[in-house]
């Protein structure tokens, strides 16, 4: 089978373990409360804030480039009910979301954050429908040379079994939620799908849960999180990283 996951890829959570005392901090969007989400400006926040990394959401416009937004439509930060797929590069680019920003393209990101770790989440509209997604961000990150300092997620599995068979030697995340059935909200597919780190939604988790998912050997990645007395409690159960919408306050949260 072209695109079988590797069983054993586990062993590359390693890499993602937290190092210090706290968690990482990733930047949930960039500084996404401070700054528009997703935009170059909100990343360069995030890297000032001290945010260990910077989460991204990528998509194929109409005319084949990968942009970096998160809804499938304008609707949210830019006031127009077109959705990203139906538009050309041409005309995205000239769009100004709110606060005045613009959509940058994934290889802009990947070039502008060279600092901080970043986590690539690719966007499916559902299991199985990335289509040319997961190999066309894999060129991109090979590209830019970007390998060792991305991790690539998705809540699609068929989208990081293609991610694999792109690109074998990138390190992929599986990200799921609360509404998801009993196999899917427990993180079992990981294996299946070569997942070195498991996303999981915060309210899954419980001491018990991340200790399981470590000793299981993958890194463990909890999204999205901004009370402080929730950050601490992640991190005392031995979280690797938390997804948060102010990185700032979060690295305040977690040295209290």
């Amino acid at each position: 089978m072209k695109y079988a996951p590797a069983i054993g890829r586990k062993g590359r959570g390693r890499r993602w373990r937290r190092v210090g005392a706290r968690p990482r901090i990733w930047a949930h969007r960039g500084a996404s409360a401070l700054v528009t989400e997703n935009t170059l400006e909100a990343f360069a926040a995030a890297a000032r804030a001290g945010a260990d990394g910077v989460e991204l959401d990528t998509m194929a416009c109409q005319s084949g480039e990968l942009v970096v937004f998160h809804d499938d439509d304008l609707e949210r930060l830019a006031g127009r009910p077109e959705r990203i797929a139906e538009l050309s590069w041409t005309t995205l680019r000239a769009l100004e979301l709110a606060g005045g920003h613009r959509i940058p393209l994934l290889a802009d990101v990947l070039d502008a954050c060279r600092d901080v770790e970043i986590n690539v989440e690719l966007k499916s509209t559902g299991p199985g429908r990335a289509g040319g997604l997961p190999a066309a961000a894999a060129k991109l990150i090979r590209d830019a040379r970007a390998g060792d300092r991305v991790l690539v997620s998705s809540f699609d599995p068929w989208a990081l079994v293609q991610l694999h068979g792109a690109a074998p030697e990138l390190t992929t995340a599986l990200l799921f939620h609360a509404g998801l059935p009993l196999p899917a909200r427990r993180g079992w597919m990981g294996p299946w799908v070569g997942a070195s780190a498991l996303h999981p939604e915060h309210v899954l988790c419980s001491a018990a849960a991340v200790a399981g998912w470590r000793k299981a050997g993958y890194a463990v990645n909890v999204w999205t999180v901004d009370d402080p007395a929730r950050l601490r409690e992640l991190a005392a159960w031995g979280v690797d990283g938390v997804f948060a919408n102010d990185p700032a306050a979060a690295a305040l949260a977690l040295r209290g």
